[in-house]
């Protein structure tokens, strides 16, 4: 009985993940995300390869949050002295430099689609009109970016996520 109930566990655990994952892609279709990126980076022959990217950057942290003990380094580097006697300042540095590089890559990711989707709802062009916009909407836009860079800025300087 426990066996048929652990079962039936797995297939509804890797049904619920194949449903949010169809939700996650149908948005990325949806607002045209990849087709665009393909066209500014002028690398539209290889679009398929872009799709791919994403869904495997799409699985990988799906797997990476379910599994987070296998895939942390830190301790096995630390136990092993990788980097020898200089092992405790290399790899802090090292962590840190990747956890910049993931994070101007998620954000620029995620802003792209919040851009996507903006543009989509055409709520820029609504903004601009209602707000009496003439010329200068370019300047608005990156306001709002730096706005939205000092509010991180603060946010995780400050510990707040924390609380």
């Amino acid at each position: 009985m426990m066996i048929l109930h652990q079962i039936l566990m797995v297939i509804c655990a890797f049904s619920f993940g194949i449903i949010c994952s169809a939700g996650v892609f149908t948005v990325l279709v949806a607002v045209g995300l990849i087709p665009r990126f393909a066209g500014k980076l002028n690398i539209a022959k290889h679009i398929m390869f872009l799709e791919e990217m994403v869904v495997f950057g799409t699985i990988t942290g799906g797997v990476i949050s379910i599994f987070p003990k296998f895939f942390e380094l830190g301790d096995a580097v630390y136990k092993n002295q990788l980097f020898g006697a200089a092992t405790h300042e290399i790899w802090p540095l090292a962590g840190m430099a990747v956890g910049i590089i993931y994070g101007v890559f998620s954000g620029m990711f995620v802003g792209c689609l919040a851009l996507a989707i903006a543009e989509m709802l055409d709520s820029i062009p609504i903004f601009a009109r209602r707000a009496g916009f003439r010329e200068g909407i370019g300047i608005v836009i990156i306001a709002f970016a730096c706005g939205k860079l000092t509010g991180s800025l603060i946010y995780f300087s400050q510990g707040m996520f924390l609380l």
